[in-house]
This record gives structure tokens, C-alpha cells and sequence, in this order.
């Protein structure tokens, strides 16, 4: 049998010590549970020591640089937005990125704040090129190669530096011959002269005040010369010089007061032009209204001076023509092709001048005795009575009533029978023109219209007449431009231009638009 270990015959005997041994052996197991648990946290915290003896610097560059870098990033966006892109106390865009990459180099975001950084000093250089700053430009310049900017667009500031460096080496040269050109009096006559040069140098620096000032002294003279122009009525020479002012300083103070002078003279002459054709004094009166036309060429008071002026040569032109002075009338109507006289009206006064050289040539025959003269008298009357009853009034030539007339006014100029025969022919012209016009037979109008401007180039029912003829021809040529007639449609085109109805009148752009469509007339 298994022997009973000793203390359980004891522990029966004594329950009290059996159970302060239980409570001694619970104590002691206590014990050494805590014993191990200390063992094992001391072993904790000696790992811990050494992993924070070995981790202490990452730790401290994490909790203190960060903040830091942050910082930075954001000073150097700033610096670089307000545009300050360097700096000696290293508050610029440049210096703070460094300064973030020096703490830590594999930050991204400060190699991208260089990049613009860098960019935003070649558009720098670039903005001070443009305005002169040469050396501004210079600096920025070199701060963007540092930063390495792409080197060809480094290369080409570079090279537009260097060649405006080169031209402000001669620009001093240019002030002194701009200086020259100005005390003798040489403002604007040639690329040598003072106001070209002042431009030269401003051209390539804009805001050089001696230049400046130079220009701005010049302009003044030379606007002075313009006033003094206008002044003694040269209206062209003035505005000329009004229009190169212009080219050189269009915001010059004296420009206004220029302008108005230029004003006042072309009023003054437009005044003493309307004088002069009161008092039929027609070469001044032409010259003073083309002299305005030539710088205001649609001002309307000019033109109706010149047209009135135009009429009043071609009726003076006529009347000496029947007093046989040729030369003088030949010099009016010179004077009226020259101010736009109508190829119509131009015509009509050659012939009249003709006639009247022939009138004179036959008042010359030798020899002639008054017997004859009386039958040629005759002759003509009864040759003017038989064209009234044709209708010829003034074709054909050599065989109508106003050939006769002509003929028999130089045989017998005082003769009642032949003032009888011009006053019938007249108011028989316009009747002539009347029915023929109603009847559309704008041909036979025309030469009737003719007659009458013949026998009296002044009379006021003349325009009327043309404008009425110039619709008939347009509305004609119309119609027969619809039944496929277009060399009529052409004729028609160029009858009512000679008649003054130009391009200005909607029939005749519109027969015109007509023609160009098929190919007739030239665009």
C-alpha cells in the first residue's frame, strides 16, 4: 500500500496549520508570478530605451522640421505670386525653396516652386526688355539661368539684350543730331531732320524724357507752322502738317487749337469762294473751292460752290464765244473741265464754239455785197424754218435749225427776222424735248435737250430736264435688258451717267448690279 505522505496525517490532526500552509504556498505562487511580471516589463522598458535611443533624431526631425517646411512652401508661393522672386535677406521665392529642399531634398512641391520661380523670372526680363530696363532685364535674366530655365528661350532674351544694348550705344548720337536738326529749323523734311530722329530714339526707349521733351518742343513749332498756314488760306499745306503731328504725337496739347484754326480758315474760304461767284469773279471762286475740297472733299457747301461755279464758266464760256473771244473762251472752258464739268456739257460747248469760229470765218468773206448777204439770209431762215418742221434742232450736223440760226446771226447778228427765229427756237426746244420724252424716244429728247442747253445754258428748268431724261434712259434700259438686250441696257447706263445720274441714284446701281451679274460690266 501507498504510504500517506506524512503532513496528511498531520493535516487531519491540524486543520489550522493545514491551512496556513495553503495560504503560505497561494503567497508564495503570487510571488513569483509578480517576480516575472516585473522581469518582463523591466525587459519592456529597456526595448523601449533602446528603440527610442536609436529612433530619437527621426523623431525629433519629424515633431520640429515639418511645421517648418510647411511654412516655407507657403512663403515661397507667396514670394512668388507678390513677385519677389530673390532676395538678399532670403525672404524671396528662390531662397525659400532652397531652404525647404536643404531641409528636406526629396520634397517635391519646392523643386516645383523653383521651376516657376525660374519661369516667372524669364517673363520678368522679358516685361523689362519691353520697357527699356536693360538692366533690369539683365538681372532677371541671369536669376532665370541659374534657376535653368529652358535655354532657348534663356538664349533668345539674351540676344534681343545684346542688340538693344548695341542700339543704345548710337542713341546719344541720335539726341545730338535730333538737337542739331531742331536749332536749325529742319522739323519734319526728310529721316535727318528732328522730329524723325526724336522717333528713332523713342523707338528703341520709349520713356527717354530728353527725347521727350525734344519732340514735344518740336511738334509745338512745327504746329505753329501749320496755324500760320491756315492762316494765309494754304488749307492743304495746314493739314498736311496737321496729319504728320499726328503720326508723331496724337495727344499733343496744341493739336485742338491746330484743328481749329485749320477749321476757321476752311469757313473763311468757303465765304470769300461764295463772294467771289456773287461777283463773278469764277477764278477765285474756283480756286477757293477746290482749295477746301482738297481737304474736306465731301464737304457739301464746297461742292455745290463748285458745281454753281462750273455752270457759271460754261454760260461765260458761251457768251464770249458769240462775241468771237475765243481765247478767253476757250480758257473757261478749260477752267470748267478742270472743276468736273459733265462730259455732256463739254461737248455741247465745243460745238458751240465751233459754230461760232464758223459764223466768224463767214462775217470774214471778202468781197460780199449786201444783195448776197440778203439772199444767204434768206436762204438760212427758210433752212431753219424747214428743221423746225423736221423736228432737227440741232442735228444733223451742218443741217439743223440752230446750224442755220448760227449762220444767219453771223450774217445779220441785228436782223429782227433772225431774234425772231432764235426766240421761237427756244421755247420750241422744250416742247420738242417734251413730247419726245413722253413718247419714250429718248434719243430724239436727248438732241432736243441739246438745243435747249444751247440757247440757254442757265436756264433753271436744265437739271430737271437731265435728271428726267436720265430715269427715262434707265427705266428703258431696264426693260430691254429684261428682253435680252444688253448693248442697249449698256448705252442706257452710260447716257444717264453723262446726264449726271451716276452711282448714286438707286436706278443706276441697280441696272448697273444687272449688267455686272451677266458678266457685261467690270466689278
Amino acid at each position: 500500500m501507498e504510504r500517506e505522505p506524512p503532513h496528511r496525517s498531520h493535516g487531519a490532526a491540524h486543520p489550522a496549520l493545514d491551512r496556513v500552509r495553503r495560504e503560505s504556498r497561494w503567497w508564495w505562487l503570487q510571488a513569483r508570478h509578480a517576480r516575472r511580471v516585473w522581469r518582463w516589463a523591466l525587459l519592456a522598458a529597456a526595448a523601449v530605451f533602446v528603440l527610442l535611443v536609436l529612433v530619437r533624431k527621426p523623431l525629433a526631425d519629424w515633431f520640429w522640421d515639418e511645421p517648418q517646411i510647411e511654412q516655407l512652401l507657403a512663403e515661397g508661393d507667396r514670394a512668388v505670386s507678390e513677385g519677389r522672386l530673390t532676395a538678399a535677406d532670403g525672404s524671396g521665392a528662390r531662397e525659400r525653396y532652397q531652404a525647404v529642399l536643404a531641409l528636406d531634398g526629396d520634397r517635391p512641391q519646392a523643386r516645383q516652386g523653383l521651376a516657376r520661380t525660374g519661369a516667372a523670372a524669364l517673363q520678368k526680363s522679358r516685361e523689362r526688355l519691353q520697357a527699356g530696363d536693360l538692366d533690369g532685364c539683365a538681372q532677371a535674366l541671369a536669376l532665370a539661368r541659374e534657376l535653368q530655365v529652358p535655354r532657348a528661350e534663356a538664349d533668345a532674351v539674351a540676344q534681343q539684350l545684346q542688340a538693344r544694348r548695341r542700339a543704345g550705344a548710337g542713341i546719344g548720337a541720335l539726341l545730338a543730331q535730333a538737337r542739331n536738326a531742331f536749332a536749325a529749323g529742319r522739323l519734319d523734311d526728310g529721316d535727318s531732320s528732328a522730329l524723325p530722329l526724336f522717333q528713332r530714339v523713342l523707338a528703341l526707349q520709349p520713356d527717354n524724357l530728353p527725347a521727350l521733351e525734344g519732340r514735344e518742343d518740336a511738334l509745338s513749332d512745327l504746329l505753329q507752322q501749320a496755324r500760320a498756314q491756315a492762316a494765309r488760306g494754304e488749307l492743304a499745306t495746314a493739314a498736311a502738317i496737321l496729319q504728320r503731328a499726328r503720326q508723331f504725337d496724337p495727344g499733343h496739347s496744341e493739336l485742338p487749337a491746330s484743328q481749329e484754326a485749320l477749321a476757321r480758315a476752311i469757313d473763311q474760304r468757303l465765304q470769300q469762294g461764295q463772294r467771289a461767284l456773287k461777283r463773278q469773279q469764277l477764278e477765285t471762286a474756283a480756286d477757293s473751292f477746290q482749295a477746301v475740297l482738297a481737304v474736306t472733299a465731301d464737304d457739301p457747301t464746297a461742292l455745290r460752290g463748285r458745281e454753281q461755279t462750273v455752270q457759271a464758266l460754261l454760260a461765260r464760256s458761251q457768251k464770249r464765244a458769240d462775241d468771237f473771244q475765243f481765247e478767253a473762251a476757250d480758257k473757261d472752258a478749260a477752267l470748267a473741265a478742270g472743276l468736273g464739268a459733265s462730259q455732256a456739257s463739254q461737248q455741247q460747248l465745243a460745238q458751240r464754239l465751233q459754230r461760232a469760229r464758223q459764223a466768224r470765218q463767214s462775217l470774214q468773206q471778202p468781197g460780199i455785197s449786201a444783195a448776197q448777204r440778203e439772199r444767204q439770209l434768206r436762204d438760212r431762215l427758210r433752212q431753219i424754218d424747214r428743221a423746225e418742221r423736221a423736228g432737227q434742232w440741232i442735228s444733223p450736223p451742218g443741217h439743223s435749225a440752230f446750224d442755220a440760226l448760227r449762220e444767219a446771226q453771223a450774217l445779220a447778228p441785228r436782223d429782227s427776222r433772225v431774234k425772231a427765229a432764235a426766240a421761237r427756237l427756244l421755247p420750241a426746244s422744250r416742247s420738242c424735248f417734251d413730247d419726245n420724252l413722253r413718247q419714250n424716244r429718248v434719243q430724239a429728247a436727248g438732241a432736243c435737250l441739246q438745243a435747249w442747253q444751247t440757247l440757254a445754258p442757265t436756264a433753271t428748268g436744265l437739271p430737271d430736264a437731265r435728271a428726267r431724261l436720265a430715269q427715262r434712259w434707265l427705266a428703258i434700259g431696264s426693260e430691254r435688258l429684261g428682253r435680252g438686250d444688253v448693248a442697249f441696257a449698256e448705252r442706257a447706263l452710260e447716257q444717264a451717267n453723262q446726264l449726271g445720274a451716276g452711282p448714286a441714284t438707286a436706278e443706276y446701281q441697280q441696272l448697273q448690279e444687272r449688267l455686272r451679274d451677266i458678266g457685261s460690266v467690270p466689278p
